[in-house]
Order: structure tokens, then sequence, then C-alpha cells
């Protein structure tokens, strides 16, 4: 990247980095040099980078890094702490005999001034540390006299009681935990979710407080870290509603699943009953009528090349893989049990983001059955509407498209849904012809008459009517196994939600009631289950871009 481009970038972020420093350091002066670190490790990189997708999400990375180095450095400083100013902090100074090494009692000491409250500890380290009058560090605090003596007061027996206990920690200091997955259901904002749980010790701090509200200091000791980095990570998880806070406790704000091999092997032997019942009569009922033969039903979709004078031939089988999943998850809503609404349980972030996030914990050692259909770079449904359409996708194993980048759906789709309907009346530019081409949502043949030849290898529903048929097929078999859904769900939502949370069963009780519809666990079932019996083709590489893709009216 250019000088001029990464001054005018850089200079953009400086208030908001100066407040991201201001925020997070003990003083003004300590902002200013961690904003400068910010500024010029941001600057140096960008100046050797040409493919930075997302300059927010880059910008806060190496801005989170800085800080790091930051409390790192911090915490090194106080290692220079002599033996007499440790008698002095902690009141009752350790004798020759009391201390085999002073070393050894500084390390214990810097670890129990990380135990404090934020400001008590800002104002020991203020005092004892920078050695700054008490007047001086009120002022500079907001806070009376009084107030900075009596901290001083109070942090003395903490650190007298912290240095005379021997702290335990519990097993996740040893063995962490990992997120199997995680995802969200609702709309995403402007931060990737991969931000949230960017690294091991979010992971941890959220599985740490699953059951039971911890301090930050609880905490801390539960993972062996110091509470400074734990301190930071919790503000960043409860500021965006993954932690709630209660007093000084925090708990964590989202399921977090941690099945044994027996829930899941009840879970999968559901799912795969539920698909074999309604999978296959699904299927039969579209082949073995007209209605794939219905002229509102349009795709162009085929492997052979395009040509100027003969229409594409349809590819039937590319036509199931778009309308199946469409009518698995959008029939049934009359059916399906509606007393808890999204927004009853949905949070709201501050980056605009309005979903509900959830996450799994599986052992490394899990011995699951061998039939068991595991869940491979699926998204589920994902649609977006805008204009006079909604473009309705599924991302799975079975695609080749980028299931992680879900804010690049968004965008992606308005494009495609614009482009969509200009070409009725407008002809697209070479560059917007290459755009669809290449990811799939069209095929090109050569250059006529200044414009490309192409046919749109989207499967769209031309009229509502038709949309309707389709997915009153849906709605008829839904009702004829309703008894056998409800009968199939029963001991496993009772098992579930026995594993809740008490203040997340709500949430819970939410997501069951989409068992069946709007899954993305059932709609793998399904589509599993008729490639398994032959009825459904594995998808061909030239299709793979544009699979499961859907236009319908809105």
């Amino acid at each position: 990247m250019n000088r001029q481009d990464v001054e005018k970038i850089v200079t953009e972020y400086l208030k908001p980095i100066f407040g991201f420093a201001l925020k997070r350091c003990k003083n003004i002066h300590d902002a200013e040099d961690l904003s400068q670190d910010i500024v010029t490790n941001a600057f140096r990189a960008l100046l050797i980078k040409d493919d930075v997708s997302d300059m927010g999400k880059f910008i806060w990375t190496v801005a989170h890094n800085a800080l790091s180095n930051y409390y790192r450095d911090a915490a090194k400083s106080m290692i220079c702490v002599s033996a007499d100013e440790v008698a002095n902090l902690i009141s009752e100074p350790y004798s020759e005999s009391d201390a085999d090494d002073n070393a050894e009692t500084v390390r214990r000491l810097r670890t129990e001034i990380a135990y404090l409250s934020k400001l008590q500890r800002r104002i020991v380290i203020a005092y004892y540390f920078e050695q700054r009058k008490q007047a001086d560090i009120a002022m500079e605090l907001g806070i009376p006299l009084g107030t900075v003596k009596w901290h001083l007061f109070e942090a003395k027996k903490e650190l007298k009681r912290g240095m005379d206990t021997m702290r335990n920690a519990s097993e996740l200091k040893f063995n962490p935990i990992k997120f199997h997955s995680y995802g969200f259901n609702g709309s995403v904002g402007t931060k990737s979710p991969d931000e949230f749980f960017r690294s091991a010790l979010s992971q941890n701090i959220c599985y740490c407080v699953r059951d039971t509200a911890k301090t930050v200091n609880e905490i801390a000791d539960d993972l062996g870290v110091s509470p400074v980095y734990v301190e930071t990570e919790v503000e960043f998880l409860e500021e965006y509603g993954f932690l709630l806070v209660r007093k000084d406790k925090y708990i964590v704000n989202f399921i977090i699943s941690e099945p044994s091999a027996e829930l899941l092997t009840v879970q999968n032997n559901m799912y795969k009953h539920a698909a074999e019942l309604f999978a296959n009569e699904l299927y039969d009922e579209l082949t073995s009528s007209d209605i794939l033969d219905d002229s509102d039903i349009w795709c162009g979709q085929t492997d052979a090349p395009v040509s100027l004078t003969e229409s594409a031939k349809i590819d039937r089988n590319f036509i199931l893989w778009s309308l199946i999943p469409y009518i698995i998850a959008w029939s049934g809503e009359k059916l399906r049990d509606n007393h808890i609404s999204f927004e009853d349980v949905a949070t709201v972030r501050p980056d605009g983001a309005h979903n509900i996030c959830h996450a799994s914990v599986v052992p490394d050692n899990m011995v699951l059955p061998n039939d068991y259909v595991y869940m491979r770079h699926w998204s589920g449904p994902i649609w977006n509407g805008d204009g006079e359409h909604i473009i309705w996708q599924i991302n799975s194993e079975w695609s080749d498209r980028d299931s992680g980048n879900v804010l690049r759906f968004s965008e992606d789709a308005k494009r495609v849904l614009s482009l969509y309907e200009r070409e009725f009346d407008d002809r697209l530019s070479k560059d917007e012809y290459a755009w669809l081409a290449e990811r799939g949502y069209i095929k090109t043949c050569g250059d006529y008459d200044g414009n490309f030849k192409s046919s749109w290898q989207i499967v769209v529903l031309a009229s509502n009517e038709i949309r309707d048929k389709l997915l009153a097929v849906g709605e008829k078999l839904k009702a004829k196994y309703q008894p056998d859904f409800d009968a199939l769900k029963a001991p496993y939502s009772k098992a579930v939600l026995a594993s809740v949370p008490a203040h997340l069963k709500k949430v819970k009780e939410y997501e069951l009631q989409f068992l069946f519809n709007s899954d993305g666990r059932f709609l793998l079932h399904c589509l599993t289950t008729l490639l398994n019996n032959g009825k459904l083709k594995t998808p061909t590489k030239g299709q793979r871009k544009s699979l499961t893709t859907l236009i319908v009216n809105v």
C-alpha cells in the first residue's frame, strides 16, 4: 500500500485509537504512549500489505496486540521493587529467616497486586512504584484524598492476605477448553464473529462462568492467568453482550453446550428418523408430479457450454438442491410453536448485530456412533431481502463458497439482487458480468454484440403462486408427520433443557421451537439421507459455487 493511502487511513483512526488507549491505561501519558505504538505498528504493517479486506478488524487487532505488550511491560516494571519497598508495602516485613529468596517475594507480590481491584491497583502502582503523592493521585482520579488513603490501607491488607495464602487453580489452568464450533442466529454487525472468540483466553473465560457467576479474580484463579489480562477481556465480552455482570461477578450470556456421547446419540437418532420419514416422501412428491416443469421455475444451470443459438438444458438434480432445502426450512411455520419470540431472547450488540450466540465444546476422546452426521462447513439458511426479491441460500459442505464469511455474504447478496433486477431493463457491464461469473452465479460464453452471452445459474421462483405451491408440499408432509416429530422431540428436549443454566433456559426453549423448521441440522440430515439412498446426486464441480441459491419474490 502506498504511503499516501496509509497516512490517510491512519489519520482517520487517530481519535478512536486514543479513546481505546485512554480507556485502558492508568494515565494520559501512558495512553499517549500506547496510542503512538498502535499508530506506528499499524503504519509499518500497512506499508507492506496490499490485501487488507477489513480495515477496522486489522486496526483493532494491532491495537489489542500493542495493549498486550503494554500490560506485559507494566508487569515487568514491578520486578524492580526493592526488598525494603516490599516490606513497607505489606506492613509486616519479611526477615532473612522468613524469606529464602527476595526475588521470589517480589514475584509473589507482583502476582498479588494483579488481584487487586482496578482502582486499588492504579493507586498502589502510582504511590509505591511511581513515587507519586497521594494528593496528586486523588486529583488525577477525581476522588477525595481520604478515599486514596483508605484504598492504600485496604490494599495492604489484601496484599498481606494474599502473600500468606496459596492460590488454587482449577483444571482449566492445565487443560484449557477449545470451542468445537460457534455461531449466531440472527443478524451480524460490523464485527466478524471470530473477533469475539479470537483467543483461547476469551473462550475459556466464557466456559469458566458458564454455570456460576465469578469475579475477575476468581476467573483468574481458575485459568491461572493474571487478572490484568482477564479484566481487559471480560470488559470486551461484557460490552458486546457475551457476559452479564451481576454486582462484581460475571456469568455467560449465551449457551455453551457440552453434550455427552449419549445425548449426541439421541440427537443423531432423532434427526435420522425424522429425515427418513420426511425427506424421502418430499423427494418423491416433487419428482413424481409436474411441478418441476412449471414455467415459473427458472434455471439455466448446466455443465454444458452456453450456446449462442440454443437455450441451456436445465439440470433437475441441481434445481432440487435448492428447492428441497428451501421447502424443508421454510414450510411448517403455521405448525411451529411460537410462544417465545426472537426479540424475547436475542441480544442487541454495539456493532449493530442482533442475534443469539451459541457454542459447543466436545471432548477429543468422545466416541460417537458410526452413522453420526457431522456438520462440516455448514451455515444453515441465509436470506437477504432487497428491492423486489429475496436471495435464499445455504452454504454447506457440498458448496464451494466461503461459508464462514457471513459479513461478505450480506453485501454480496444485495449486489446479486441488484444486478438480477437490473438485467431485465439494462445491460450489465463486463465488470459486473465478470463478478457474477467468478462467484458462479452466471455462466458466460464469450463476447456477443459488446455484451456477454450468459445464463443464470441460480434457481428462480418467478411468481408467488409457484412459491406457495412448493411450500404447500412441505406443509402437507409436516402436518402428516407432526405426531411423529413431537414424539421424537420430547426426550431430546427434556435432556437438553436439563443441561442448561437457569438464566438461559428461555433461550434454549426458543431454539427448540425450530426443531425440524429452519433447522440447519435437520436440513443436513435430510440431504444426507437423499444422497445415501441415491435419490440426490452429488453436485458437479461446476455447480458447487452456486449450489442452493434461490431467488424468490418478496
